[in-house]
C-alpha cells in the first residue's frame, strides 16, 4: 500500500489539528532593560524595538506585556554605577531592586526573574571579581550571593545567575535559604556558551569586557558533554530550572537537556538571533513574522518549556489572531 502523508497536509484545518508542536503565551519570558533616572526610554540601536527603560517607561511597557498575557519578565539593570568589586550590584536602592518593588506594587501577578551577574556593574565588564586580570571564582560567588539576596528582599520570584562561576547556584541557594527566602526559585544559566550572538546585548547593557574574553568561564562552542555536566551540577546544587544559551545554535543541547533531566529547560533566544532576523527582514530578504514563528517553534520542538525572547510581545499578538 502506498503511504500518503500529504493527506494530513491537505488544508489548514487538518494541519492545525495534527501539528505536533505549538506555542503558547505561557511559554514566554520577556527580557527588559531598566536604567536609573527619570528621562525618556532609549532605543537600543542594534535591537530594533527594544529600549533601555526608566521606571516610568517600564511601567508603560509592562501594561502592554500583561495585557498580552505574558506571564514573566527577566530584568536587567543597565547604565549602573560601576565599581571594581561590583558593590552597587547588591545596593538595596539599585535600579533592579527598585524596579522589582515597582513591578510587585503595580503588577503583583507578573512573575519577576532577575539576572544575577556583575558584568554591567564593573569597569572591566567581566562576569566576576578581577585580580591581576584573572577572574576569581570564589570571591565572585560572595558578590553574586549578595546580589541574589538583595533581589529576593526586593520581591523577586526567581533569580537567574548568568556569570558561569563554578558553584554559583549552590552559593546563592544557601544564601537565600539561610536568610528566609527558601521560597525564591533559581534558574541556572547552566549551559551558557561563549557565543558571537551576544553582541547587541553587550551594547544594550554596556557590559562588554574591557580586556580579553570570557573563554575561562563561558563554554566552548564545540562542547556537548560539558553542557550535560554543567546542567547536572546546577541541578545537584538546587536549580529549579536550567537554561541553554543561546538557543538556535544549540538546539541539540536543548534536546539533550530535555531528554536527560527531569527539571524544566529554558532557552534564551538571544539578542544576536533577534537582531539577525530584524536586519534581514528590513532588507526584504526574509518574512519577519514567519521567521520569528519558525525560530520559536524550533526551540519549543527541541524541548524547551520556557523561551526567553525579545519577540515575546510580537508572538503573543500573533497567537491572539
Amino acid at each position: 500500500m502506498i503511504q500518503r502523508p500529504r493527506r494530513l497536509r491537505s488544508n489548514q484545518g487538518i494541519r492545525k489539528m495534527v501539528q505536533e508542536t505549538s506555542l503558547s503565551v505561557n511559554d514566554l519570558i520577556y527580557p527588559i532593560f531598566v536604567k536609573p533616572g527619570d528621562g525618556e526610554k532609549e532605543e537600543i540601536a542594534s535591537m530594533e524595538g527594544q529600549f533601555r527603560h526608566t521606571l516610568t517607561t517600564m511601567v508603560e511597557e509592562l501594561k502592554e506585556v500583561t495585557a498580552l498575557g505574558i506571564p514573566a519578565v527577566l530584568l536587567f539593570g543597565v547604565n549602573n554605577p560601576k565599581h571594581e568589586r561590583a558593590r552597587t550590584s547588591y545596593d538595596k536602592k539599585g535600579i533592579v531592586q527598585e524596579a522589582i518593588r515597582v513591578i510587585k506594587q503595580k503588577f503583583p501577578d507578573l512573575y519577576v526573574i532577575t539576572d544575577v551577574c556583575v558584568c554591567a556593574y564593573t569597569h572591566h565588564g567581566h562576569c566576576g571579581i578581577i585580580q591581576e586580570n584573572d577572574v576569581l571564582n570564589d570571591e565572585s560567588l560572595k558578590v553574586l550571593a549578595k546580589m541574589a539576596l538583595s533581589h529576593a528582599e526586593a520581591g523577586a520570584d526567581m533569580v537567574a545567575p548568568s556569570a558561569m562561576m563554578d558553584g554559583q547556584i549552590g552559593a546563592i541557594r544557601r544564601k537565600l535559604d539561610n536568610n528566609g527566602y527558601s521560597h525564591v526559585s533559581t534558574m541556572g544559566y547552566s549551559a551558557k556558551y561563549q557565543s558571537a550572538f551576544y553582541g547587541p546585548f553587550r551594547d544594550a547593557a554596556d557590559s562588554a569586557p574591557s580586556f580579553g574574553d570570557r573563554a575561562t568561564y563561558q563554554m566552548d562552542i564545540g562542547n556537548s558533554e560539558e553542557a550535560v555536566r554543567e546542567i547536572a551540577l546546577d541541578i545537584e546544587e538546587g536549580a529549579d530550572i536550567v537554561m541553554v544559551k543561546p538557543a538556535l545554535s544549540y538546539l541539540d543541547i536543548i534536546y539533550r537537556a530535555a531528554n536527560e533531566f527531569e527539571v524544566p529547560v529554558a532557552a534564551y533566544n538571544v539578542s544576536g538571533e533577534f537582531a539577525a532576523i530584524k536586519a534581514s527582514a528590513a532588507k526584504g530578504w526574509i518574512d519577519e513574522q514567519k521567521a520569528m514563528l519558525e525560530v520559536l517553534l524550533s526551540i519549543k520542538r527541541a524541548g524547551a518549556k520556557l523561551i526567553i525572547t525579545y519577540f515575546a510581545k510580537d508572538i503573543a499578538r500573533k497567537l491572539r489572531n
